[in-house]
């Protein structure tokens, strides 16, 4: 793993942290926004047992949608994640290591003549 590598996954992690946190923090507050709009149509329909049934289930019905959705696309985001840094680590191990360029030997010299200098080698 190359230095950049692996300084981008600290970096990775913690954007992964806030996107996680501020996700759930929009699920929570829709959620009681659901329920502060649901106690407000009880209180204003005042005794009608039918209606209050129905906006109750309502509420639930969305509130229970909205974090389901949430956790559901948070764990398939999980996992792609999980499953992509896996292959990406499996790739990094199974590379060849990079080795220098083999060093080539000087040319090697002519043997030497056979016979006394001038005459031809046999």
């Amino acid at each position: 793993m190359s230095q950049d590598q692996a300084a981008a996954l600290p970096a990775d992690t913690q954007l992964e942290k806030v996107r996680a946190r501020y996700g759930l923090l929009a699920v929570v507050i829709s959620n009681l926004a659901i329920v502060a709009v649901a106690l407000f149509g009880v209180w204003r329909l005042g005794g009608d047992k039918s209606v209050i049934v129905g906006i109750l289930t309502a509420a639930f019905t969305a509130m229970s949608s909205m974090t389901t959705a949430y956790l559901g696309i948070k764990a398939v985001s999980n996992t792609a994640r999980s499953i992509a840094l896996g292959r990406q680590n499996a790739a990094l191990a199974s590379a060849p290591p990079v080795s220098a360029p083999p060093v080539s030997a000087p040319p090697a010299a002519a043997p030497p003549a056979a016979g006394p200098p001038g005459q031809p080698a046999p």
